[in-house]
């Protein structure tokens, strides 16, 4: 009788397997480079921030004689241009017309923290079709 050998691999039950890290360094690079040549290319919106006095002003009734277009946006998404409340549909033709009157001047916006940013968005847009190409956006403290 013959003896036939049998021979067993002996792999560890809790060996690892490998991966290959390679291709993923070279992706994230790849994806690093074109964020280095593309973010100077896109335009940003800015919110330029004066520099006023050494001393803030205490209210909104000193602000109001800066500027005669004052559009606030309440807590609950109502909308009053120069303390008058307006639709957003009416906001557009208003500031038109203050730009006429006023051509020098920039509209104040008085946002509520308390409300939708959507309003503000739909505000804004509103500034720029009018042909305003800046506004001034009054944060008070909290």
């Amino acid at each position: 009788m013959s003896r036939s050998r049998i021979s067993f691999s002996r792999q560890s039950p809790f060996e690892e397997p490998t991966v290959n890290l390679t291709p993923l360094i070279d992706v994230v690079f790849v994806i690093l480079i074109m964020f280095i040549i593309i973010a100077p290319l896109m335009e940003m919106d800015n919110v330029e921030l004066a520099q006023g006095p050494a001393t803030p002003l205490q209210n909104s009734q000193s602000l109001k004689e800066i500027s005669p277009i004052i559009i606030h946006v309440l807590e609950d998404n109502t909308i009053k241009f120069n303390n008058q409340s307006v639709q957003l549909g009416q906001l557009k033709r208003l500031l038109e017309e203050a730009k006429i009157n006023f051509p020098k001047n920039e509209p104040q916006i008085f946002h509520d923290r308390r409300a939708h940013f959507g309003t503000y968005q739909a505000v804004k847009n509103a500034v720029e079709e009018a042909g305003y190409s800046h506004m001034e956006i009054i944060l008070k403290p909290a």
